[in-house]
């Protein structure tokens, strides 16, 4: 199999170098996701009812205490609880922001892989097409039909390489991205949540 690889030329190693990066970054993201508690179970609920017992301080950190997205979100509102509508609004979507921020973290570098990969490929393809027809000119343009087909598998081995990396890394770019909506989701529908009790506390 190296062997086979090491015809595809000098641009193998980067076409390779970018599955092994992908990967890495698919899996970290998976076990990321995976540990990550949006709330938790009956999260928001037992915060409001703090809130709805007068219980502020406990509800603060109850919410400080849950290392949640949702949870640290929540606990910059209720620090400006006091303040208008807007201004909380304000503070609720730039805290929103900065933890979907946090969720996509080098996810972009997956459909970087993506559409870098390929063009490796192409650009090994170029290189080895010429490499072998200065062979041929070399030889005069006296050369069998095997030779001219075998310098040409040859470049194109990275072509196909290429894009045997760009394909799934695409997927698992989509997919990411898919989980970090749904993720994104969540948590506005919890942020929205919060204000609804917070508008019924003050009314």
């Amino acid at each position: 199999m190296i062997e086979f690889l090491q015809k595809g030329g000098i641009l193998v190693a980067p076409i390779l170098f970018c599955s092994v990066l992908g990967l890495a970054i698919f899996l970290e993201r998976l076990i990321r996701f995976a540990r990550l508690n949006i709330a938790g179970d009956g999260f928001l609920e037992k915060l409001v009812q703090h809130m709805k017992n007068g219980e502020n301080h406990q509800a603060y950190e109850f919410a400080s205490a849950s290392g949640t997205p949702l949870g640290r979100i929540l606990v910059q509102a209720m620090e400006v609880k006091d303040q208008d509508r807007e201004t909380i609004d304000t503070v609720i979507n730039h805290a929103t922001d900065g933890e979907i921020r946090s969720l996509s973290r080098n996810i972009q570098a997956l459909a970087t892989i993506g559409n870098v990969a390929p063009l490796l490929g192409l650009l090994g393809t170029v290189l080895g097409m010429i490499k072998a027809f200065m062979v041929i000119q070399q030889m005069g343009g006296k050369v069998n039909a095997s030779v001219l087909a075998g310098g040409i598998w040859e470049a194109m081995l990275t072509t196909a390489l290429g894009l045997a990396v760009a394909l799934p890394t695409m997927v698992a770019h989509s997919y990411l991205i898919s989980r970090v909506d749904t993720f994104e989701t969540r948590l506005q529908d919890g942020t929205v949540s919060f204000i609804k009790a917070l508008t019924r506390k003050s009314s």
